[in-house]
Formats: C-alpha cells, structure tokens, sequence
C-alpha cells in the first residue's frame, strides 16, 4: 500500500519550507540564511550560520537589509531565538553588507542605536 504522503514513480519530493523573520514569506531555506544566537556570558550575538550546521535554534531571515530592518523592528530575533535581553546583530549586518550598522536597533532588541536606511520589501 502507497502512502498518501508518497508517490509510486518517486516525482518530486516536497521540500521543506521556512518563514523569513523579517517579511514573514515562507520559501526553501535555500532562500534564506540562518541565523543562531551564540551567548556568551550574560550577552547574546546573533551569528549567521551559511552552512546550516551550527546547533541550536535558529531563525531564518531573506539576505537582505530590508528584512533584518522588519525582524528588528518586530523584535523577532528575541520570539524566534527564545532569549532574552539585548541581542547584538553586528555579525548579521556585516554579513549582510552593512558593517557600519546603518539599520535602526531599539534599545531592547540590540544594544546599539543608529539611523534607519531608505527602502521598501526586500525584492
């Protein structure tokens, strides 16, 4: 008997899906970058993992300026991430091409303020 999850000829297999923190689109993690929350002591930095192997929960997030924008301004790092307190994003914003930090950071979610960057959606 064939499951009815599975085909007989072997099409397509279904591939997984993930939500973007920021825009909240669910597309294949192939799409997106992991993020996982490395603590060290009482502070927390949020790393990118490319190869998708570091332990830990992660969060999923477009690579983009526009969607890390939306998950900071959501707070989404903390929900996703399960910790709590402030959250350093340095590591994300150099990945993404932001090394000087030019999104907005509210004082509970990363633990330095700076200026909010012109733009829209991250397509």
């Amino acid at each position: 008997m064939v499951s009815p999850n599975r085909s007989r000829k072997g099409s397509a297999r279904a591939q997984p899906v993930r939500t973007c923190i920021g825009c909240r689109d669910r597309v294949t993690p192939s799409e997106l970058i992991r993020i996982v929350a490395v603590v060290s002591g009482s502070a927390v930095t949020a790393v990118p993992d490319p190869r998708r192997s570091a332990p830990g929960r992660g969060a999923h997030l477009h690579p983009s300026l526009a969607c890390l924008e939306l998950a900071v301004r959501r707070k989404a790092f903390t929900r996703a991430l399960r910790v709590e307190g402030q959250i350093e994003l340095a590591a994300v914003k150099a990945y993404l091409g932001d090394p000087e930090g030019s999104l907005t950071s509210p004082p509970d979610q990363v633990s330095s303020t700076t200026t909010s960057p012109p733009g829209g959606a991250h397509r």
